[in-house]
């Protein structure tokens, strides 16, 4: 009997096996239609949002509509890098993942998860103005400043993302 050697190049990992949730098979197609049933129904309600801004010309200029659109918009993405996946496991389907897969899901999923969380904190800044400093309110925060704040967050979630995936 020959010996192998086992070096670190040997056991590089190519593939992840997701397990998936633990049920019994036979809910296999029930589980499936619920998460394909909601998922749709998200997607479709972030698109009625999206579209209701954009079919507007008075929702454009406004912060709050311009936040809510782009909140809608990444919410559209963020469901999109995990739930297909899920649905998936539900099918007869091969339940691995490359690596390189998974790292693209792990970078996608936090570049989108901290870009929605800094979203939400400029939501609370641009409400914070409108209460507490009404009359100033839109000389403090108009279109563009709001533009420059989304695309700060876009890049603070891209770095954060980064860092997560490295």
């Amino acid at each position: 009997m020959g010996k192998t050697k086992n070096t670190s190049l040997d056991s590089v990992v190519t593939d992840f096996i997701l397990l998936g949730l633990s049920h019994p098979p036979n809910l296999r197609t029930l589980l499936f239609l619920v998460f394909f049933t909601i998922y749709i129904l998200t997607q479709l309600g972030n698109l009625l949002i999206l579209l209701t801004v954009w079919a507007d010309p008075k929702l454009h200029a406004r912060p709050m509509y311009i936040l809510l659109g782009v909140l809608s918009f990444l919410d559209m993405w963020l469901s999109s890098v995990i739930v297909p996946r899920i649905i998936l496991n539900f099918t007869s389907a091969s339940k691995a993942i490359p690596f390189g897969g998974c790292v693209a899901q792990l970078y996608f999923f936090h570049f989108l998860g901290s870009t929605q969380c800094f979203l939400y904190t400029l939501m609370a800044y641009d409400r914070y103005l409108a209460i507490c400093q009404p009359l100033r309110y839109p000389v403090l925060m108009n279109g563009k400043l709001c533009t420059i704040l989304v695309a700060g967050a876009w890049v603070a979630g891209s770095i954060h993302g980064s860092i997560q995936a490295t």
